[in-house]
């Protein structure tokens, strides 16, 4: 088979940008030391380019949330700095885990059950403070079995550190009551968001995750964090309409004038969402609004005030992740870990 042409969508990792931002966090984490949520590939900007990246700015504690995700962190951190938050579920990944050297978030009482038969070990312990997804509950705390393990950290996880909540603090306060009763060696309770609630959540580890790749879930952070995500496409259409004809499925747009529109091959399997349909891509600073409805893979743009732009050209889609999520109404997570695979992933020092 002969070599594959590049990719029509690029997608640009700064790392410079992600390393800054790991340092500003952990320089914000106080005494703490800034750990780094990794989980879904790096929340979609790829294992391989952002967790060497991550090491070598400082970090030393890498969480994801399943079993499958550990091999490719592995390549880059040694497994006792490898922790996976969904717990042991099955025996199976106990020993897993044993083999491995990473370590698991016993996340119930029936989880630590399945550790401590496996041959136990080192493992961390999540607290269920409020939110109501995994964790032993705090009257879980006396256990005999909770008792048993050998719980390198106790963890547990805000449900509203994005929000001024009286809950961030009936959290923090169960926490700390929780944390006094069970012996370990490190606890942690925030996230990127958590962080920035002050110096009583951020204990020994934070978790940082959204934060990391350019997100901003507290105004507290805007002036610190930096975007990471870059989008490309090329155009692959340029195409001359007529006043009045119709651009796209359900002909959503018809042409006021007579104008030209630009195809790009990227859509909604790439993970830009319908959502996006009030948005525009640019091109040197200007804008090219999007025409109609997005299409799995093209989507249809005004080149009005670009009329040197020719098939093969590349045209940006702006990706401040603050911004795009008021753009569209999607979080800011989702505008991350949505981007599909047929962007060529690559990194860029700025």
């Amino acid at each position: 088979m002969p070599d594959l042409p590049p990719p029509t969508l690029r997608l640009t990792v700064d790392t410079d940008a992600l390393a800054r931002n790991w340092r500003s966090l952990d320089a914000l984490s106080g005494p703490a030391r800034a750990g780094a949520a990794v989980k879904a590939d790096c929340y979609g900007l790829g294992v391989d380019t952002c967790v060497p990246v991550l090491r070598d700015a400082g970090a030393r504690n890498f969480f994801v949330a399943h079993w499958g995700e550990v091999p490719p962190v592995l390549r880059h951190v040694p497994p006792e700095q490898v922790a996976v938050l969904h717990g042991v579920v099955t025996s199976e990944e106990a020993e897993y885990a044993r083999a491995s050297g990473v370590l698991p978030v016993i996340d119930s009482v029936r989880q630590a059950e399945i550790w401590l038969s496996a041959g136990g070990g080192p493992c961390h312990l999540m607290v269920d403070t409020g939110i109501n997804r995994l964790g032993i509950r705090p009257d879980e705390a006396e256990s005999e079995t909770i008792r048993k393990l050998e719980v390198e950290a106790i963890l547990s996880h805000l449900a509203c550190a994005d929000e001024d909540s009286a809950m961030n603090a009936r959290q923090r306060d169960a926490f700390e009551s929780v944390r006094q009763r069970i012996p370990h060696k490190i606890a942690s309770l925030a996230n990127s968001a958590g962080i920035a609630l002050g110096s009583d959540y951020r204990y020994d580890v934070t978790r940082p995750g959204l934060a990391l790749y350019g997100g901003v879930p507290r105004r507290e952070l805007a002036d610190t964090i930096r975007p990471v995500a870059g989008i490309e496409a090329r155009l692959i259409a340029v195409r001359d309409l007529e006043e009045g004809e119709m651009v796209g499925y359900n002909a959503l747009f018809e042409a006021p004038r007579a104008m030209q529109i630009g195809i790009v091959s990227l859509g909604y399997a790439d993970g830009i969402l319908r959502a996006w349909a009030e948005a525009a891509l640019a091109h040197e600073g200007r804008r090219l609004p999007i025409l109609g409805r997005i299409s799995m893979d093209m989507i249809a743009i005004d080149l009005t005030e670009t009329p040197e732009l020719e098939e093969g050209d590349w045209v940006t889609l702006p990706y401040d992740l603050p911004q795009a999520a008021k753009q569209t109404g999607l979080s800011q997570y989702e505008l991350l870990t949505l981007l599909g695979d047929r962007f060529e992933r690559k990194s860029s020092l700025t």
